[in-house]
C-alpha cells in the first residue's frame, strides 16, 4: 500500500503488509516504542482521540467498539489500558505506565485527515480520492491540497501509478530544503522545487527560482519509478572515513547544516525517488542536525514504509511455507474420502469469501456481524449439498 491510502484492504497480501507481519496475539507495549507498527485509535474509549493501540489490543479489548485504522505510525507505544482510558484496563497487559510521554499524536487519532480534515472514507463524497501520506508528519493530504504550484505535476505514469517513493508534504518541506542540496536524482522526475545555494560570505543557505520550471515527466522517461544509488565518492577526492558509529567523518555536502539558515520563496511539497535515504550524509554534523531538528529517522533505513513491508513480506512468506509444511503433513496422513471434504471445504470457504468481498459496500467498515453472516451463509451451502 506504501504511502497510497487505498479505500479499503483489497486482500489478505496487503493486510499482511500493513500490519506487519503481525499477527495480533499479544500486546506489542513490551516491545517499547517500535520503529513502526500498525496502530487504531478507539474513539469509543477516547473520544479526544488522543491515544493509540496495537492490533492486538484493537481486537481483543476494544471489539465491537469504534476503530479508526491508522496504518503504520513511527516510534509509537501501545496506550491501551493507561490513564487516558479511565476505568478500562487492557485485557492483555494490565500493567502499564500511566502515559507514553514519547508517543505523538495528531489529527488523524480523531478520524480526520488533510488540511481539510475531513475523515476517510468521507462520507459526504459518492466517489472516495486516494490521499498520499507524508513521510515526515505521516499525515494523509488529497492531491488538491497539497499546495502545488501550477507548474508541478504529480509524477505518475500513463496508468496513474505513482513513479515516486516518497512525499514530504507542503508544510514539512521547510525543514527538509536542505534535501535540494543534493543530486537533483533524488527527486521524481527530476522535480527541482527550488534549488538552494549556500551563501559564502554570510554563511547562509539561499534559495532560487527553479532553472527547471516545471516539473512534468519528460516525454522519453520510463514508466518504472526511479531510482537513485547510495552517494559514492570520487575517485579523485579524499576518501571518506567512517569511525565506529557508522558516521563519515566527512560531510558529502561540504555545507554545516547546523549553521546554516535555509529559506524558501514558497513550501512545494517534495517527491522523492526509491533509495533517497541512501544518499544522505551521515557525517557527525549533519548527523547532529536531523537530531535537533528532530528527522533522526531519516537516517534510520528500517523507518522507511518501503522496508516495513518488505520485513512484513519477508515474515508472510516464511508462514505460508510453515503453513504449507504443516498442511502437507497433516493431509499425508489422511484417507483420499478426507482429503477432498477437506479440499472441498476449503474452496468453499474461499468461494463464500470472494463473493462477500464483490459485494461489500467499501465505504463501510467490516463489522463482526458480517464475518458471522459469511460463516452463516457457509452452513448452509454445506447443508444443501
Amino acid at each position: 500500500m506504501s504511502t497510497l491510502m487505498k479505500l479499503k484492504i483489497r486482500n489478505f497480501e496487503e493486510a499482511d503488509l500493513v500490519l506487519g507481519g503481525d499477527e495480533g496475539k499479544e500486546c506489542t507495549y513490551v516491545k517499547g516504542y517500535m520503529k513502526r507498527q500498525a496502530i487504531f485509535s478507539c474513539l469509543t474509549c477516547v473520544p479526544e482521540g488522543n491515544a493509540g493501540v496495537c492490533t492486538a489490543c484493537s481486537l481483543s479489548c476494544h471489539d465491537g467498539h469504534e476503530i479508526i485504522e491508522l496504518w503504520t505510525k513511527r516510534k509509537f507505544r501501545c496506550d491501551c489500558g493507561n490513564s487516558k482510558f479511565g476505568e478500562f484496563y487492557c485485557k492483555l497487559l494490565a500493567s502499564k505506565d500511566i502515559e507514553n510521554e514519547e508517543n505523538s499524536y495528531n489529527h488523524n487519532f480523531k478520524g480526520k485527515y488533510c488540511t481539510c480534515g475531513r475523515p476517510y472514507p468521507d462520507p459526504d463524497v459518492e466517489e472516495q480520492v486516494e490521499m498520499i501520506q507524508c513521510c515526515m508528519c505521516e499525515d494523509w493530504f488529497h492531491e488538491e491540497h497539497l499546495g502545488l504550484d501550477s507548474t508541478i505535476k504529480i509524477p505518475r505514469d500513463e496508468d496513474g501509478e505513482p513513479l515516486y517513493e516518497d512525499l514530504i508534504c507542503h508544510m514539512c518541506s521547510p525543514i527538509c530544503s536542505f534535501l535540494t542540496l543534493y543530486p537533483k536524482t533524488i527527486f521524481a522526475a527530476h522535480q527541482e522545487p527550488n534549488s538552494a545555494t549556500p551563501s559564502k560570505e554570510k554563511g547562509v543557505m539561499q534559495t532560487a527560482p527553479s532553472a527547471a520550471g516545471s516539473s512534468t515527466m519528460p516525454e522519453d522517461a520510463c514508466s518504472e519509478p526511479l531510482t537513485v544509488e547510495p552517494a559514492i565518492p570520487d575517485n579523485n577526492s579524499k576518501s571518506v572515513g567512517v569511525d565506529d558509529k557508522g558516521k563519515s567523518d566527512a560531510c558529502r555536502l561540504g555545507v554545516d547544516l547546523s549553521s546554516a539558515e535555509l529559506t524558501s520563496e514558497k513550501s512545494q511539497p517534495m517527491f522523492l525517488v526509491k533509495n533517497w535515504r541512501e544518499v544522505l550524509c551521515g557525517c557527525q554534523k549533519c548527523s547532529d542536525f536531523y537530531v535537533k531538528k528532530g528527522i533522526s529517522f531519516l537516517l534510520d533505513k528500517e523507518d522507511s514504509i518501503a522496508e516495513y513491508e518488505k520485513i512484513a513480506k519477508q515474515k508472510r512468506d516464511e508462514k505460508m511455507q510453515q503453513q504449507e509444511g504443516a498442511e502437507l503433513n497433516f493431509l499425508s496422513n489422511l484417507g483420499h474420502v478426507e482429503k477432498m471434504e477437506i479440499l472441498s471445504g476449503i474452496a468453499d470457504m474461499k468461494d463464500e469469501i470472494r463473493s462477500f468481498l464483490q459485494s461489500f459496500d467499501g465505504s463501510k467498515p467490516i463489522t463482526s456481524e458480517d464475518i458471522h453472516q459469511v460463516f452463516d451463509n457457509l452452513k448452509k451451502r454445506r447443508r444443501m449439498e
